[in-house]
């Protein structure tokens, strides 16, 4: 699954391509075959196209497979062999605990010397300098150095002779002419190696940025483990993909003016990935909600009706097929989309007017059914009977009116009738709702509340 984190690392990356006249790259980086599938290749580029970037923009360029450089990944570890950048090593792990007395102690240098040549089982490992620093230019974190006798002789090349991640990804971005690598921070400690395996392939790095780490409410790292990560689990509750754009965009940037709510082509305008805050980003779902339903808001009821069809005609949906009405949706569609802050709360707006009766909320029922509930049904159900014309404002008079003879405004005196037939205590306006459900239907389940007190 798409993780948002990668979806803000992917729309990062998108939004500098555009605002510089760029290109976006995506790579796959398929070389560890325990961890590649083409279903997950495939979810990869769905979500990714599901948010706007797919290989139809001019600014989108691949999928590239990181498979397919494979011989250039192994001519480059035989550059660095041959220039003495790089030594075999046949030291096992254990072997260097023993040497130095403490497993969680790095390589230690053992074979830099030994001029031993490939046979099966030897790794390359990349000679780092002894003196000095490695200094990493990143537009979020500054410029950032490391300490050279700080990173041990790490490997290059296992002792199959196959390119490990870190080699692989310099000769690929070099070979793609990567600019800029914007990624999460995560990667950061990665970079100072990166950049001295580019500078002695004789290749000028690229420009770094390393975005702040997302976390939960509880300001720990998002994990698939413990929080909702997926962005196709998000798209799938009714997040519209705008909206979630929108979102990722301010993780861990703003645009200015105090505005947050922005057509993409604005974000991307504005968009500079050296005002990106280094400070961790919280990735707040009620904030996202809040957008969502502001982008569900601004929808032509044409677009809406459109969205919220997927859900209306979903094989889950707590209605059979042939109940659901059509005309009858669309005669609340307006007031449904003025309430719902995602796609997936169409079904508990609505439900009521396809079920054959309405859900039994216990606790809804409980809340409204209280006294003098039994006897102002009774009055309302004996008012309905004869209403002309059955539309919003008379029923809304005829339920106020009711009400007042019975000590209580309409807020309260509308909650028996609309737990009566909705089931529940919070949905779409009551008088708008049972002028499309109609008398008939109105009365029977008023009926049935009535007898349910009765009893």
């Amino acid at each position: 699954m798409f993780h948002v984190g990668g979806a803000r690392s992917a729309l990062f990356n998108w939004a500098v391509a555009k605002h510089t006249g760029g290109t976006f790259v995506l790579r796959i980086e398929d070389t560890d075959a325990a961890r590649n599938k083409p279903e997950w290749v495939d979810g990869i580029l769905s979500a990714m196209a599901s948010l706007g970037m797919h290989a139809e923009d001019p600014t989108f360029e691949g999928p590239y497979f990181q498979s397919q450089n494979v011989a250039l990944h192994q001519q480059a570890a035989a550059t660095l062999y041959d220039q003495g950048r790089a030594y075999y090593c046949d030291c096992t792990r254990d072997a260097v605990a023993a040497r130095t007395g403490n497993a969680q102690t790095g390589y230690d240098g053992y074979c830099r010397d030994r001029g031993l040549t490939y046979e099966p089982g030897r790794a390359l490992r990349f000679r780092t300098p002894d003196e000095g620093e490695t200094a990493v230019v990143d537009l979020v974190r500054g410029n950032p150095t490391f300490p050279n006798s700080a990173m041990e002789d790490f490997v290059v090349a296992r002792g199959d002779g196959s390119p490990v991640f870190l080699l692989a990804n310099v000769v690929d971005d070099a070979d793609e002419r990567i600019t800029h690598v914007i990624r999460g921070e995560e990667h950061l400690p990665n970079t100072p190696k990166q950049q001295l395996l580019w500078e002695a392939l004789g290749h000028t790095p690229p420009t770094w940025a390393h975005l702040p780490v997302i976390v939960n409410e509880r300001r720990q790292k998002l994990s698939k483990r413990r929080d909702k990560v997926a962005l196709e689990d998000y798209l799938a509750d009714g997040i519209l993909p705008a909206a979630m754009v929108n979102y990722l965009m301010l993780l861990g940037w703003a645009p200015g003016n105090d505005e947050e709510i922005l057509p993409f082509d604005t974000l991307v305008e504005r968009f500079d990935v050296a005002d990106v805050n280094s400070a961790s980003a919280f990735f707040d779902v009620k904030k996202l909600t809040a957008f969502n339903g502001e982008y569900i808001r601004a929808l032509g009821i044409d677009e809406f009706v459109a969205a919220v069809d997927p859900w209306l005609r979903a094989p889950h949906a707590p209605w059979a097929p042939e109940q659901f009405d059509a005309a009858a949706f669309a005669a609340v569609a307006p007031l449904a989309q003025t309430r719902i802050a995602t796609l997936a709360d169409i079904t508990a707006n609505v439900d009521f007017l396809f079920l054959d009766t309405p859900v039994d909320d216990e606790q809804s029922w409980n809340k409204a059914m209280k006294e003098p509930a039994p006897a102002l049904l009774a009055d309302v159900r004996a008012a309905l009977v004869g209403l002309e014309p059955w539309t919003a404002e008379p029923l809304k008079e005829l339920v106020a009116s009711i009400g007042e003879r019975h000590g209580l405004k309409l807020g309260k005196a509308q909650a028996p009738v609309r737990v009566a037939v909705t089931g529940r205590t919070i949905g779409l306006p009551l008088f708008e709702s049972l002028e499309v459900l109609g008398r008939e239907r109105t009365l029977a389940r008023v009926d049935a509340a009535i007898a349910r007190l009765d009893g």
